[in-house]
């Protein structure tokens, strides 16, 4: 009897893929549909990151610290530190609305509550104006985690990587270009008093730099409001799936679907989920922790263990860093899954962020012992950029196996919201465990100063035995 055309009946314990797997031809990318999701992936993370250049000098003039200039850090730390808790408490709300209403409506909110509150962070004159505008920002967004879901909608096993790969080129991009736009546009009645005269610079020296990134967000939301489709199978145009998207409406059983966005969370708790989702807050928190004790290693004074370098330098080496990854995820990543297969990747992605946590007590050694060559710093600290863009590999191989895991295609936004929320978690906690840990261990010199390594490489290792528990392969969820 062929069934080769029948129906696949989805429920809530049918995973979106079947056990068997057979070697298909690559299918092609959806190319607009793809490209407007990395536009907005884009703007986002522009906007973000645009007002780290000025955030402490801001503090410093709104006059919360007292003129302690230490306390500076401790006061951006809250605001970022803030985004992260308000997006933990809401993200998962705006996973399953979409799941219900549409993907789109969704990320038409959440461009919007971004645009509004980089408009409201370049017009506060108080700390709490500050905080208010950030926590805006993290309650009204849920994109991050929409956006991997319509990028799992519109790719199939065979493209899944090649589409996976281009979100953190995306992040490398405006990683690059929003401090650029912050340091660049910030105080421009300084810079530019022939063009910003106007009382309103003086009063709003930061508006500009908001300003840009909010126009960047509303190109975004008009390119997104006119052309980008519905993925949500339930509420697609007829025949959109096959002319537009690529996705094959055969495939789906419209009745079942419709009902998969009311089940209960706590059936989405079994162990083909939680594995890939508890990889993915592994991920986070020891990627976030490495970022915030990259800078913080940098500009230690040598005698501490340090580099003791200066901004400008710790710039420019995080600069060729954002730029190298980013370079090499859009150029090899999906050829290397394809070659050596997602788990096996990211089983040797995670020792080598192992590798790079142990260079940082080797270059202290090197310094301690021959002083500041800098030709020997430069050789090892490529040789550890070189093991983080291997380790960076592992985010888009863990895209793929919690796309995958989800039991039916209309809670694929929950199921990302569920993973996002572990994600946001981890971001909350990371840099102040991490930054703690390194001046504790230094100032009480545990393990020579060295123990906060000895914690991250351990950490690393329960990554590990968390990466082998992972399915072997991922199956295609359209067969």
């Amino acid at each position: 009897m062929d069934t080769s055309n029948s129906p696949r009946i989805t429920n809530e314990t049918t995973p979106l893929v079947p056990a068997e797997i057979s070697k298909k031809p690559k299918t092609p990318l959806p190319k607009l549909q793809i490209g407007i999701l990395m536009i907005l992936q884009l703007v986002e993370p522009i906007a973000s990151m645009s007002i780290f250049p000025y955030i402490n000098q801001l503090i410093r003039e709104l006059g919360i610290t007292g003129g302690d200039d230490a306390a500076v850090g401790y006061y951006a730390g809250i605001i970022e530190s803030l985004f992260f808790v308000a997006q933990t408490l809401t993200i998962m709300k705006w996973s399953r609305l979409s799941d219900r209403i549409g993907r789109k409506p969704v990320l038409l909110v959440g461009l919007s509550g971004t645009c509004i509150s980089m408009l409201c962070f370049g017009l506060s004159t108080t700390f709490w104006g500050l905080v208010v505008s950030r926590c805006m920002c993290g309650v009204l967004n849920g994109n991050v985690s929409v956006m991997k879901t319509m990028v799992g909608e519109l790719t199939d096993s065979t493209n899944m990587a090649q589409g996976f790969a281009l979100i953190p080129i995306m992040w490398c991009i405006g990683a690059f270009v929003g401090p650029l736009i912050g340091g660049t546009l910030s105080r421009p009645q300084d810079n530019w008093p022939g063009l910003f005269a106007h009382p309103f610079w003086s009063k709003f020296p930061y508006f500009l730099p908001c300003a840009v990134s909010a126009s960047g967000i509303v190109l975004g939301f008009f390119v997104l409001l006119f052309f980008l489709e519905e993925t949500l199978s339930t509420k697609r145009r007829p025949n959109l799936a096959t002319t537009t998207l690529g996705i094959s409406a055969d495939s789906e059983n419209g009745e079942s679907l419709s009902r998969t966005f009311d089940v209960p969370m706590r059936s989405l708790l079994t162990p083909t989920i939680i594995i890939p989702i508890a990889n993915y807050a592994m991920l986070a928190l020891l990627n976030v922790a490495f970022m915030a004790l990259l800078p913080l290693f940098f500009s230690t004074p040598t005698y501490l263990g340090g580099l003791g370098f200066t901004p400008s330098r710790i710039g420019s080496w995080m600069a060729i860093f954002a730029v190298a990854d980013g370079t090499f995820q859009a150029l090899f990543f999906a050829k290397i899954v394809d070659r050596v297969g997602p788990k096996r990747l990211i089983c040797v992605s995670v020792p080598c962020f192992m590798l790079v946590v142990l260079m940082f007590p080797i270059i202290s050694w090197l310094v301690h012992t021959m002083g500041m060559a800098d030709h020997i710093i430069a050789f090892v600290l490529i040789g550890q950029l070189t093991l983080m863009i291997v380790w960076h590999m592992a985010f888009g191989t863990i895209f793929m196996f919690i796309t995958a895991s989800a039991p039916a295609k209309n809670i694929l936004g929950a199921v990302n919201g569920l993973a996002q929320t572990s994600g946001s978690m981890a971001r909350v906690v990371g840099p102040a465990f991490i930054t703690s840990l390194f001046a504790f261990s230094k100032e009480n010199n545990i393990l020579n100063g060295n123990a906060v390594y000895v914690v991250l490489i351990m950490l690393a290792g329960v990554l590990r035995w968390l990466a082998s528990q992972l399915p072997d392969e991922i199956q295609d969820k359209d067969e």
